[in-house]
């Protein structure tokens, strides 16, 4: 097949796209299909652009905003889906964050009758927004962190309502970016203040210390659970893309009980988030082995060493053959 790899975009998580998205295309080739890497902000990349982000990592921080805005200025067109883009059989979408997962890109494809991978606008856009993802899990009866949203409620309120420490993030953010432990009132006033910046509904959540797991879902197969241990306090974007700041542990060294009871509740939270073809949902579960569901990802990272394919990986699927099933999906949906 031939088939359109659409990653960079212009959101926070940019680096983390190009990462995911060099490394599908050169998987997809691997596997015997025609792949063509397209940053949609300028365009087709050469080989010589692919060959450095397969060398390079994910830096320690973010794109600055700056940089942002000079893409956005400088970008070719919406998309780039020009020729030689247009006879394309699948777009493999490894898109994270902002238009890219949150229903934009997807409506559009929809619109132009094309195939691509992972979730639909529907899905993408319930499980990119957080507030919204803990609604429709309360309602399936998914246990999830009690919340309440910053605007609107006073640090003593949210306090009273939650504890501290608190989680404070983005509702919209990813790659762990915009997320905050506030320890007290002093640390709580500062994310007040820093959060104005966010552009963002920004959600605080109760925190519950615990162990972290992840489970990955493609194709309806539930994959092995993992255990995510970070070397600082949580698992933020350091800890997520620098090298030996945490162990990714797969599969998870946990009872039967436990891993077919995470199982079973990341495939309740795919469902009801319309979620499709491959996802991730990510737990903590506390000191007496309750889980609470986190949040969903319906664009997760696809760089080999990312956690669905580690997942994947554990279940006996290399990365190209993972990579292939889910360009096979979305060809097979037309």
């Amino acid at each position: 097949m031939k088939i359109v790899v659409l990653m960079g975009g212009l959101s926070d998580e940019r680096e983390v796209s190009l990462a995911s998205g060099a490394q599908v295309a050169n998987a997809l080739r691997e596997a015997g299909h025609e792949a063509l890497a397209v940053d949609t902000v300028a365009g087709a990349l050469d080989e010589a652009e692919e060959r450095r982000l397969l060398a390079g990592g994910v830096g320690r921080s973010p794109p600055a905003g700056d940089r942002l805005a000079r893409l956005s200025n400088a970008r070719v067109s919406q998309l780039a889906l020009a020729p030689p883009t247009h006879d394309a059989d699948v777009f493999f979408l490894a898109l994270h964050g902002g238009a890219g997962e949150d229903g934009s890109i997807q409506g559009l494809l929809d619109m132009a009758g094309v195939a691509y991978t992972g979730s639909d606008r529907l899905g993408c856009s319930l499980a990119m927004d957080k507030e919204v993802t803990k609604r429709l899990l309360r309602e399936a009866g998914a246990p999830t962190p009690d919340w309440r949203l910053l605007d609107g409620c006073s640090d003593m309120e949210i306090e009273r309502a939650l504890g501290l420490p608190v989680i404070v993030k983005a509702a919209n953010g990813g790659s762990s970016l915009r997320l905050t432990l506030a320890k007290d009132r002093e640390q709580l006033a500062l994310v007040r203040r820093e959060s104005r910046s966010w552009n963002d509904v920004v959600i605080c959540e109760r925190y519950h210390p615990g162990r972290e797991f992840t489970v990955g879902v493609v194709g309806g197969d539930l994959l092995p659970v993992g255990e995510i241990v970070p070397k600082r306090e949580y698992f933020d974007y350091i800890s997520k893309y620098q090298t030996g700041m945490a162990e990714e542990i797969f599969p998870a060294g946990i009872d039967d009980g436990l891993a077919t009871r995470l199982q079973e509740l990341a495939l309740d939270v795919f469902q009801a988030l319309r979620m499709r073809d491959y996802g991730r949902v990510d737990f903590m579960v506390d000191g007496e082995d309750r889980p609470w569901c986190l949040e969903a990802n319906a664009s997760p990272g696809m760089t080999a060493n990312s956690l669905l394919p580690k997942a994947a990986a554990a279940a006996g699927i290399g990365f190209p053959d993972l990579c292939d099933r889910l360009a096979r999906l979305a060809a097979e949906r037309g």
